[in-house]
């Protein structure tokens, strides 16, 4: 709390400078405490808006036999309801494969799987005409496990396949070779923001839609798609949204198209904000997965070789799977060099929602292999994983398995500067003694480092545009493609321009994230957002700069580079001239410059073939090492973290206490992932951990007691905003950490213990581990 006070307290100070970018401000945290941000379901709504309700499937998978909506229809202030032959369009919501109907039409295949759209006057009239609605089906076979989808030949896409150097013969020079699986489960997203979209006609064929979405133009581009109307017709608006981790990069697109789909229908505003439950029961959650991996290593503890195949549980549809898959290879070897190494992937179609983006994006579950074979590994060699993590760490030039070199390698500084920051041999130390000396408690400690690669791993998404207006009074407007969805991008994104016009940030305007202002945005996701975006405002920016340059030049007869903008004016280095901000841009006004661009940027130098699997397809690596040490009760299996100490690669943060709130925020939640978050399907498709009192997400009480962030000192990569790192994704995966430290403390107690890696850790698990010695 007190840290929160003292960013409060200092994103309200000024200090306007050009050289220096603001370290704390926060745009949002006044709006948060005083309750004034505004959300979707804040809006004030128009009157003769009409509310919609979508009735979906009951069972996992069947064909449509008959419905029967006649009650439904005749109740007071329904006013339409709505299937899929009423679609003008394509009824088809698929983004990478055109695989998944908005509105079912002759089977399902999950529970919640949409049918019909009821739309009433009030929320509560369409939900009890929903419950007047009779299906008939024809049940079919259910699948929710991956691997007897895979067994079954039940796939979402083509498998992946990542090669370097030579297994086969590798394995064979291995002192030792261990093989086992690991399982990873799924993870809610629960944003406090349900999905929700508000949609308004406009007016020749025009719409107006506001919705709760990370990808504005993906939901443009679907509702065009429904409507069979062009892009333009469709304007997508966002001012912010409560919290999206992914789950709304691809999946608001549905719930924007069936408001779209009502308003034009019935020329009326129609809204739709999904019930809590509704969202829980059909919406798409991180992927489970099964996986197998194979690990070879030397005498010494070296990694000589590495295979793995991962089943990914993809859901009813592809959504992003695909996408997913593909970054648990760019991460299966997470943090180490291995010269050989074979990695398949396999998305797999069962009958769960579609399961879709999270936070990390498919890479903790690679990475979550890779540890649970070095602690394998680590166990029949009588050694410790830490040393093992510490030999095969990657160093500078060391390739990937995808053929990029690592440069700015920073992975073995933040693991030395972890163990010298924090002591690292009295931590252990302490953990031993403090092992013999109690019988019903024990510690465990263990250290996650990190390496994650930052664009979209499409290339083609790897580009932003933004638009600056400098108004006549010196005031800036500045439109970009990125959303706020809690992670501090538009504090940044004024820091940008603020920066760029050497002016302080009060001086500066976002608007909302318009698709009229700014088209064919890539979503905020992959933690290129503020890269992306800023590097496109800078560009905006430096057009107007350019335009005021040679204007001055040729008024006070100098060069254009001895200009400097800085606290609000505008002086040359060679002479006493100058002027404020303000007077220089009513100057510019008065001699018709022109005082508005639109900036672009498309990240240079990556490519990636996937015919190949090779390629140089991330803009830069970050990196980082976190230790974990616990306390389990070895007679209930209850466990607190008692502290996690942190070296993260931050570059040249640009916004010190809004990166250290992403830090937080995403170890947490890679904690709630590894031990509290499981999703339960049963053999029937329905999710039996569907509501907030049997699915636990971590509270006050869960959190570590402790935790302790580093700064490393680093110079920030050329194609990072102003040098600052990407830290939206990257704190995830420390999470991981909690489940070896748990582990490690479970052995302390039992030996014996041999537990399948099965994530997450929860207290049963734990309790099972510590007396018996098979947990299957």
């Amino acid at each position: 709390m007190h840290l929160f006070h003292q960013n409060l307290n200092r994103s309200l100070t000024k200090n306007p400078t050009k050289q220096k970018p603001q370290k704390s401000l926060n745009i949002d945290a006044p709006l948060h405490v005083t309750g004034r941000t505004q959300y979707l379901d804040d809006m004030p709504e128009l009157a003769g808006t009409l509310f919609a309700k979508v009735f979906a499937s009951s069972v996992a998978h069947a064909h449509i036999n008959s419905i029967d909506f006649s009650a439904a229809k005749k109740m007071e202030g329904v006013h339409r309801i709505i299937s899929h032959s009423d679609i003008p369009g394509e009824n088809q919501i698929g983004g990478i494969i055109a695989d998944e109907e908005l509105l079912a039409s002759t089977e399902v295949h999950f529970i919640g799987m949409p049918i019909l759209i009821v739309v009433a006057e009030t929320d509560i009239i369409a939900h009890k005409a929903c419950a007047l609605i009779t299906v008939e089906y024809v049940e079919k076979a259910v699948i929710t496990d991956p691997v007897i989808a895979y067994e079954k030949g039940q796939f979402l896409s083509s498998p992946l396949h990542f090669e370097s150097g030579n297994t086969k013969d590798a394995f064979k020079n291995c002192a030792h070779v261990f093989e086992g699986k690991a399982y990873s489960g799924g993870q809610e997203h629960v944003y406090l923001e349900t999905q929700g979209a508000y949609a308004i006609p406009q007016g020749n064929g025009a719409l107006k839609v506001y919705s709760s979405t990370q990808g504005p133009t993906a939901v443009q581009r679907t509702i065009s798609r429904i409507l069979g109307v062009s892009m333009n017709q469709i304007e997508v608006d966002v001012n912010r949204i409560g919290g999206g981790f992914g789950g709304k990069e691809d999946q608001a697109s549905p719930w924007a198209a069936i408001v779209a789909l009502a308003a034009t229908i019935l020329n009326k505003p129609v809204k739709y904000i999904l019930e809590r439950g509704e969202d829980l029961r059909m919406t798409g959650k991180r992927h489970p997965y099964t996986s197998h991996y194979k690990i070879g290593l030397d005498e010494d503890g070296k990694i000589l070789a590495y295979e793995a195949d991962y089943y990914q549980n993809g859901g009813a549809a592809a959504d992003l799977s695909p996408a997913v898959l593909q970054r648990t290879l760019f991460h299966g070897t997470n943090s180490y060099y291995i010269p050989h190494v074979n990695l398949n992937a396999y998305s797999c179609k069962t009958n769960v929602p579609p399961n879709t983006a999270f936070r990390g994006f498919g890479g903790p579950q690679g990475m979550f292999v890779i540890e649970a074979a070095i602690h394998r590994a680590a166990r029949e060699m009588k050694m410790s994983a830490i040393d093992i993590q510490s030999k095969n760490l990657l160093f500078e030039g060391a390739e990937f398995p995808y053929g990029q070199i690592a440069e700015d390698c920073e992975a073995t500084r933040c693991w030395d500067q972890a163990k010298e920051e924090y002591d690292f041999y009295s931590l252990e130390t302490e953990v031993k003694e403090f092992n013999a000396t109690h019988q019903t408690k024990k510690k465990g400690i263990a250290f996650m480092p990190i390496c994650f690669g930052i664009s979209f791993t499409n290339t083609m998404m790897n580009n932003a545009r933004a638009l600056v207006h400098v108004y006549s009074d010196g005031s800036i407007g500045i439109s970009t493609g990125a959303v706020e969805m809690g992670q501090g991008v538009s504090s940044k994104m004024i820091q940008v321009a603020a920066r760029s016009f050497g002016v302080d940030p009060s001086n500066v305007k976002l608007e909302t994230t318009n698709t009229t202002r700014v088209a064919n945005t890539s979503p905020s996701a992959a933690s290129a957002t503020a890269d992306l975006n800023g590097k496109a405002l800078q560009d905006a920016c430096q057009q107007i700069l350019d335009r005021l340059n040679a204007f001055l030049a040729k008024e006070w007869s100098c060069a254009h580079d001895s200009l400097d903008y800085e606290n609000g004016t505008v002086s040359h280095y060679d002479s006493k001239q100058g002027m404020t901000w303000e007077e220089l841009i009513q100057l510019a006004f008065s001699k018709r410059i022109n005082l508005s661009a639109k900036g672009h940027y498309a990240t240079p130098k990556i490519h990636f073939d996937t015919k190949t699997s090779k390629g140089h397809p991330f803009a830069y690596h970050v990196y980082g090492t976190a230790i974990f040490t616990c306390t389990v009760d070895c007679l209930r299996g209850n466990y607190e973290f008692d502290a996690v100490q942190i070296v993260h690669d931050f570059g040249a943060s640009m916004n010190e206490l809004v990166d250290l709130g992403q830090i937080e925020g995403g170890l947490v939640q890679g904690i709630g992932w590894m031990t509290l978050e499981e999703l339960i399907y049963n053999e029937k498709g329905q999710l039996k951990s569907g509501n907030l009192a049997n699915y636990k997400v971590p509270d006050i009480y869960s959190v570590p007691k402790k935790v302790d962030v580093k700064y490393l000192d680093a110079e920030g990569a050329d194609l990072a905003i102003y040098k600052s790192k990407a830290v939206g994704e990257p704190p995830l995966m420390y999470g991981i950490g909690a489940y070896f430290a748990l582990y490690n403390a479970i052995l302390s107690f039992n030996p014996k213990a041999e537990m399948e890696y099965d994530a997450p850790m929860t207290a049963e698990k734990v309790l099972m581990g510590l007396y018996g010695e098979v947990v299957l």
